[in-house]
């Protein structure tokens, strides 16, 4: 018996072994170095294009940029002649690392139960495991805002970056309330509500939301009273408290034309310090009172249908162009999970119909980096930023365009993904034996 369970450990042991040899031959480890990318056409966004340049990551991060960059000594030399360096692209809205399959409820993890919990966060739920997260940046995107959905105050967002092993690690430095605005309009063409039954839910939604605020104001009250004796635990009132100082951002959810204007006339009287609206999918109709209100916007995503069936087949296209040109700031994101990687293409439909390719640029780099409040590491092409950048053959809003390679937080990222790994495998599958 003894000699059985021994031979069965051993058999698991080995087992295990491969399995292992297995993982690690499908998950190969990214590099930690000095990198020296050269000749490269380098676009800083915040500082024009650079012909045949230099960038220099080590420690982390960008530690040199230019023409005459001396090349540390050990550094690992990458000539990138013929290639284009563009800062990591950020996406200002997703459900990536909080939902794996949409049709499996077991996989999803970005809706809890409640409708007043701020105290939820994104950034304990994201799965830094997830297979989407290495198909979204080897595409070039490096940095997305994972967002709970539900109810009124369905949680708190997370900015993170897509490479690391924990949560913490991804963290990127960022984190907002969501806020679903009240609704005014139909849910969709299976919302068989009344025009009644819909105002008296707008009007209970927005009642709430009044209430849960003042009793925020009154909790920070209290708190600043007696600190020293201190309150008793009252979670989603400590997730709010930093909201009501202007410590932390609101991100309130408005897509209606009638809704935005309702949420910047709540902000106004509720005097919210630090807000973006997300969403804004009718902002075109108001983008000067959004641009009055001195608030910046994320807006998406792009490639969808227009709101109203009268509308123009465009609008959704155009309106990142459209808030831009009324003097709104403007970030966009995809909203998605398993397509956070069409982020370049969303970022080029609005480019296309009135954005501009530069300010398109701007909109997935430097401008969510500023709004997050981060610019000082992430959204450019500048010595001390953080070594968050990525390579391509092209212009990365094009199809065409291949993304060669990609770093993080000075991590040369292995490009290797569940895709690129069936692609190897059935491009050089071995038929095996025939059966007769």
């Amino acid at each position: 018996m003894k000699r059985n369970i021994q031979t069965i450990l051993s058999l698991v042991t080995a087992l295990f072994g491969l399995l292992a040899l297995d993982a690690a031959a499908q998950s190969p480890k990214g590099k930690y170095a000095t990198f020296a990318l050269t000749h490269a056409t380098i676009q800083t966004v915040t500082k024009g294009v650079i012909q045949d340049g230099t960038v220099v990551l080590s420690g982390g991060k960008i530690t040199a940029v230019g023409t005459n960059v001396t090349v540390p000594a050990g550094a690992e030399v990458i000539d990138c002649k013929g290639s284009w360096i563009y800062p990591g692209l950020i996406d200002s809205g997703t459900l990536l690392g909080l939902r794996e399959i949409g049709s499996d409820a077991r996989t999803q993890d970005f809706n809890e139960v409640g409708d007043v919990i701020p105290q939820m966060k994104a950034l304990t739920a994201v799965n830094p495991n997830s297979v989407l997260i290495p198909v979204t940046r080897v595409s070039g995107v490096t940095t997305v805002i994972a967002a709970p959905e539900g109810d009124l105050i369905p949680g708190t967002a997370a900015l993170i970056n897509l490479y690391g092993y924990t949560p913490e690690q991804m963290f990127a430095g960022f984190e907002g309330v969501v806020v679903n605005f009240p609704n005014t309009g139909r849910k969709g063409f299976y919302d068989r509500r009344t025009d009644e039954e819909i105002k008296k839910a707008a009007e209970k939604s927005l009642s709430r939301i009044n209430s849960v605020w003042e009793m925020a104001v009154q909790y920070h009250k209290l708190d600043s009273a007696t600190k020293s004796k201190g309150l008793s635990y009252y979670p989603e009132m400590e997730a709010l408290l930093p909201v009501v100082r202007g410590e932390r951002t609101l991100m309130i959810e408005a897509n209606a034309s009638k809704d935005i204007q309702a949420a910047l006339k709540w902000v106004k009287e509720h005097q919210v310090k630090k807000v973006i609206l997300t969403g804004v999918a009718e902002g075109w109709r108001v983008a000067d009172e959004i641009a009055a209100a001195n608030i910046p916007v994320i807006a998406g995503p792009v490639q969808e249908i227009p709101s109203r069936d009268y509308d123009r087949y465009d609008k959704a296209y155009a309106n990142p162009g459209l808030l831009k040109k009324a003097g709104v700031k403007v970030a966009l994101r995809t909203s998605q999970a398993e397509n956070v990687r069409n982020l370049p293409y969303h970022a080029a439909f609005a480019a296309a119909y009135g954005l501009g390719k530069e300010e398109a640029l701007r909109s997935v780099t430097i401008v969510p980096a500023e709004i997050f409040g981060v610019a000082d590491k992430l959204g450019s092409i500048e010595v001390g930023k953080n070594a968050t950048l990525l390579v391509s053959d092209g212009d990365p809003f094009e199809t065409k365009t291949n993304i060669k390679q990609v770093y993080i937080d000075g991590w040369q990222v292995p490009m290797v993904t569940r895709q690129t790994l069936l692609y190897d495998e059935f491009l050089k599958r071995d038929p095996g034996v025939t059966k007769n």
